[in-house]
């Protein structure tokens, strides 16, 4: 791991987890922060009723899984899935805190506006971190190359079956005219 990783991702883990912390201790105040968000999510995808019922146990859910999400990105352990989580829960954060932020002055708007900014690019953070292969190759490439040093196998094992028959019929035709000349 190179010392940017080893130094970048403990510190945007760092904002997570704190806000994780405190999203899973406060939990009940937030819930009807929450209540709008998961009733958008519950018309989008109604069999998800059930899950988005309880505004408080989805905002701890919401917060443990920051709080895991970021402590296995700032190890580096399943980071680029740790990631794609975090992507996921700073997106429902963004939505909760830019609905729940006092807009009615320019000073409270100004404020809710640099908070939704903040949110985005740490969004934006994650989602780098999520394509980072940390220097290997990612799945797609390894995919690829392994088809194609199949097919330069079987390639050889087709040209190495080729020169092998050739030298079979080279004995046979050999044998065959020993046996006929004899």
């Amino acid at each position: 791991m190179t010392l940017v990783r080893v130094i970048a991702r403990p510190l945007l883990a760092s904002s997570f987890v704190f806000s994780g912390v405190d999203r899973v201790r406060t939990a009940g105040a937030t819930a009807p922060q929450l209540k709008p968000v998961l009733a958008g999510v519950t018309k989008v995808v109604p069999s998800a009723a059930a899950l988005t019922s309880n505004e408080k146990l989805v905002g701890q859910v919401l917060g443990a899984t920051q709080v895991g999400a970021a402590l296995l990105l700032g190890i580096g352990r399943f980071s680029r899935v740790a990631a794609l989580l975090l992507t996921v829960t700073a997106t429902v954060n963004a939505l909760v805190d830019y609905r729940a932020a006092d807009a009615s002055t320019p000073a409270a708007k100004k404020a809710r506006r640099a908070q939704l900014l903040k949110h985005l690019s740490l969004i934006g953070a994650v989602l780098l971190a999520a394509v980072d292969t940390n220097g290997r190759p990612g799945i797609a490439w390894r995919a690829e190359h392994l088809a194609l040093d199949a097919k330069k196998n079987a390639a050889g094992f087709r040209k190495d079956a080729r020169k092998q028959l050739k030298k079979a019929d080279q004995a046979v035709r050999k044998t065959a005219a020993d046996v006929v000349g004899s």
